[in-house]
């Protein structure tokens, strides 16, 4: 088949980076270099020019969703006659361990706040929904921990359904990435905002759960309005992530309180061999059973492979590493809410560059996901 019928038969529109960066219109910088800086992560290459050509027209097409919700909710408010709470617009970011979930999140939050009508944006991220060590350890699951089943989901729908219900306040557990666990007796309250960004591993993943009692169970990504979903070469991914893990031996794992003070004792070599057997025993099993099968990596099926439901509803943003810099859009009209960036290391400048967005309406259910188990439910 030539390259002009698979364009045809593709459902996505490409555009080149400079293509999609024009989307910008316009639309102001409103971060500053200093800023940029303290937004990103440990080893995240981000900087002002990605913002402008990448975040600030993401940032546009979020204003035109979240705008056309607001206006929606207040005609159904006038036609029905109520006077119902505010719902927030909650945008759901995902991705592999090291790929730039809470550098994305953290960019977006900034962003969105500066919009003229200064709406009120907050940012929660899933690591306090996680299980006490002690639990997963009990049920032996603290090899698993980033996985599915050592997240009390039970607790993070609860938190997601207060939210959309216009609850105040409604308080999220609090992590410490320090002792590597949730911190007892300590919360975050979110105070009804406009907009929440809410940043995980596997929240955009999908459930093959059995319904019970005849009724579907809701999953996490069931309350996104909007989803992104951030990924990267397997081989870049590695890097970065073991890049990141000998920083932190030389910096934060030096203090005594870290639960990981101990790989600050040992040789470079050790070290390294240590990140490298980390992330191929559970960060990178963890990527190909679970976030690997997010809606938005498996939107389009492999040749040969069975399509995959369309399940509508959220929208899909995914920053990933490929071999192009293009942007794709989707040609279904009617059901357009995904938007794909690609994310690359360019070897020439050490700056992160290459970016692929698709905006795509429908929310892609991936049949082959694995069902989730509740830690409760196993006891």
């Amino acid at each position: 088949m030539d390259q002009r019928a698979q364009d045809l038969l593709s459902p996505y529109h490409v555009f080149s980076r400079p293509e999609w960066a024009a989307r910008r219109d316009g639309t102001p910088m409103t971060l500053t270099p200093d800023e940029v800086v303290r937004l990103r992560s440990l080893h995240d290459r981000l900087d002002i020019e990605e913002i402008e050509e990448i975040y600030l027209p993401l940032s546009r097409l979020l204003s035109l969703h979240v705008d056309a919700t607001q206006r929606l909710f207040l005609a159904r408010q006038r036609f029905l006659g109520t006077a119902d709470a505010k719902t927030p617009y909650i945008i759901g970011v995902a991705g592999s361990v090291a790929v730039g979930k809470s550098t994305t999140a953290r960019v977006l939050q900034a962003l969105l706040a500066r919009w003229p009508n200064i709406p009120k944006v907050d940012l929660v991220t899933t690591d306090g929904f996680l299980y006490p060590n002690a639990l997963l350890e009990r049920y032996h699951l603290l090899e698993r921990k980033g996985f599915p089943e050592s997240y009390d989901l039970a607790a993070l729908r609860r938190f997601l359904y207060d939210i959309k219900a216009g609850r105040r306040p409604v308080s999220a557990p609090l992590y410490s990435h320090l002792v590597y666990d949730v911190v007892p007796d300590r919360w975050i309250d979110i105070e009804r905002p406009d907009i929440l960004i809410v940043e995980g591993l596997n929240v955009l993943q999908t459930s093959r759960a059995a319904p019970r009692d005849g009724k579907a169970i809701p999953y996490v990504s069931d309350f996104f309005d909007f989803s992104i979903y951030i990924d990267a070469d397997e081989d870049v991914l590695e890097r970065w992530y073991v890049d990141r893990f000998m920083t932190l031996r030389d910096t934060a794992f030096r203090d005594e309180k870290s639960y990981f003070h101990r790989y600050s004792q040992v040789s470079d070599d050790e070290a390294r061999a240590t990140a490298n057997s980390i992330w191929s025993r559970i960060n990178l099993v963890n990527l190909h059973e679970h976030s690997a099968h997010a809606p938005a990596r498996r939107s389009r099926p492999e040749q040969g492979e069975k399509p995959r439901r369309a399940s509508g509803g959220a929208a899909e943003a995914v920053k990933r590493s490929g071999p192009s810099r293009r942007v794709t859009v989707s040609r279904r009209a009617e059901m357009g809410k995904v938007a794909r960036l690609y994310r690359r290391h360019r070897q020439d400048d050490q700056h992160v560059g290459g970016t692929e967005l698709a905006v795509d309406d429908g929310a892609v259910a991936d049949e082959g996901a694995e069902p989730q188990i509740a830690l409760d439910q196993r006891r």
